[in-house]
């Protein structure tokens, strides 16, 4: 039994990486807003429904959250005795170094893709929310304690700068190094 599981596992992650491969690939050959489900589903050899099984939107392909427990995790090493500010600081060149160089430059097209749709780059504020979100949840130091707001505000502010330096990473084509745009962008929110 637990055989059958595990292939149905396999075929579903090979279905699901084959989709958003193929997506990718459309999406830099012909742009995001020309590429309709359909044709992304005809390229990959599935059919619509299993598209939709797989992801609830093309925009979803390349709006990707992080989950909770990967936020979770990130964070947990911060002391909480650091300002809010300096712990997702600290935390984003840790982020970073679990990306191998594939992963990195599958990240960077996917941000290309973005960068380049202006529909998605807008989008992109309402993931980054989100992610704001999670990162808010994941902040606080004791167990059922909640963020202050103002510190909520400060969540808000590094995500929308998290995205803003992606979207000059992508912009540059990947010629300014990640962790300088990012680091660029956290640095205009610091006071003057």
């Amino acid at each position: 039994m637990s055989d059958t599981g595990d292939w149905r596992s396999r075929r579903w992650d090979a279905t699901h990486q084959r989709i958003y491969e193929v997506a990718l690939t459309l999406f830099q050959d012909h742009g995001f807003e020309q590429v309709s489900v359909g044709q992304i589903a005809k390229a990959a050899g599935v059919s619509v429904p299993t598209f939709y099984a797989h992801y609830p939107s093309k925009e979803h392909l390349v709006m990707q959250l992080p989950t909770a427990q990967e936020m979770k995790a990130l964070l947990a090493d911060q002391p909480v005795e650091l300002p809010v500010a300096e712990r997702i600081r600290r935390a984003m060149p840790q982020w970073f170094a679990t990306w191998d160089p594939e992963f990195r430059e599958a990240q960077l097209v996917r941000w290309k893709v973005i960068a380049t749709t202006p529909t998605l780059r807008t989008r992109a504020a309402e993931f980054e929310r989100t992610t704001a979100g999670m990162v808010a949840d994941a902040l606080p130091g004791n167990s059922g304690e909640t963020l202050r707001p103002a510190d909520a505000i400060i969540v808000n502010a590094y995500l929308s700068a998290y995205t803003a330096g992606l979207l000059a990473w992508a912009d540059s084509n990947g010629d300014r190094k990640l962790e300088e745009t990012i680091e660029e962008a956290f640095d205009a929110l610091q006071p003057r």
